[in-house]
């Protein structure tokens, strides 16, 4: 739902961070691109700065450009100061920086305003949550529990899980019906798009399914095995020219399988999405591409 980009205030570690190759940077971008709309910046370590307010102000000055290039809007970014090791501007309001006034966010709204990181955290806007769509639950591990059985865990992405639903597992194809869906070791009459749900299944042993594997529902659209996919890439750092051929793991909802780059059909401009080039012969450090990338197993992905 929301994206809490830590920094570090301290000299030289913030510099660092937001350096061409900081992980500031970095994640900031993989937030973005992963579809992440809201971001909240917590500045850490104030203590170190001796709570300045100078520091503070040239840390959202240069935060903003680059997470405006990112493409957030500062203005509906809340960014706070705080202590992690202290507490400050945690949970409650602090005492060591009388200077900042609290933080202030556009929304569609109108402004939300507050002072800590929990209130930034309160103001998170809930999204739709995707539960009319057909039921993908992405396994993220499988347990085997005495006297319940096989219990695989996951998130559900989209759509909803409950007892009594037949379910089949891609890409392995085996199927089952759902005895119960849990949470936080409470009993559920249906698990949502955002819950981190444990199921108990029929018949199938933990040897049968593993993380990677995705739950569907058998009646509705089932996931399936995909020979091959179309993806948009970007390239945030890599020492050389990447074309057809390559081979790198892909860490997909929760499989972790080496797939070929078999063709670069474009480069695109990483913001707007607009082709640049097309069948280019490779691509390098700061390109985005839309590739057809083949699995080397069997896997289930889909757009």
């Amino acid at each position: 739902d929301c994206a809490i980009l830590i920094i570090a205030a301290g000299t030289g570690e913030f510099e660092a961070g937001i350096s061409k190759d900081g992980q500031t940077r970095e994640h900031a971008l993989l937030a973005f691109t992963l579809g992440v709309r809201q971001l909240i910046v917590a500045i850490n370590k104030m203590d170190t700065t001796k709570w300045s307010e100078d520091r503070y102000n040239e840390i959202v000055k240069e935060t903003s450009t680059f997470i405006k290039k990112v493409g957030y809007n500062p203005k509906s970014v809340p960014f706070v100061p705080i202590s992690g090791w202290h507490g400050d501007n945690m949970l409650e309001e602090s005492s060591n920086m009388p200077w900042y006034k609290g933080w202030t966010k556009e929304t569609k709204a109108g402004a939300t305003k507050g002072k800590t990181l929990l209130d930034a955290i309160d103001a998170i806007e809930p999204p739709s949550r995707p539960v009319d769509k057909p039921l993908r639950l992405p396994l993220q591990d499988v347990y085997k529990i005495g006297g319940i059985g096989t219990v695989p865990v996951g998130r559900v992405e989209t759509g909803v899980i409950k007892a009594g639903m037949v379910v089949t597992f891609a890409p392995v194809g085996v199927q089952t019906e759902v005895k119960s869906v849990e949470m936080h070791h409470e009993q559920l009459e249906q698990g949502v798009p955002g819950d981190n749900v444990g199921f108990n299944v029929k018949n199938v042993s933990v040897k049968d399914i593993r993380r990677g594997n995705v739950a569907s529902d058998s009646k509705n659209d089932p996931a399936k095995e995909a020979a091959s996919f179309n993806a948009q890439v970007i390239i945030l750092n890599h020492p050389g020219q990447i074309g057809a051929g390559y081979a790198p793991v892909l860490d997909c909802h929760t499989a972790h399988i080496a797939c070929k780059f078999a063709e670069l059909i474009e480069k695109i401009d990483r913001r707007t999405g607009k082709s640049i080039e097309s069948n280019p012969k490779f691509v390098k450090s700061g390109d985005a591409c839309i590739a057809k990338l083949v699995p080397s197993k069997p896997m289930c992905v889909e757009e």
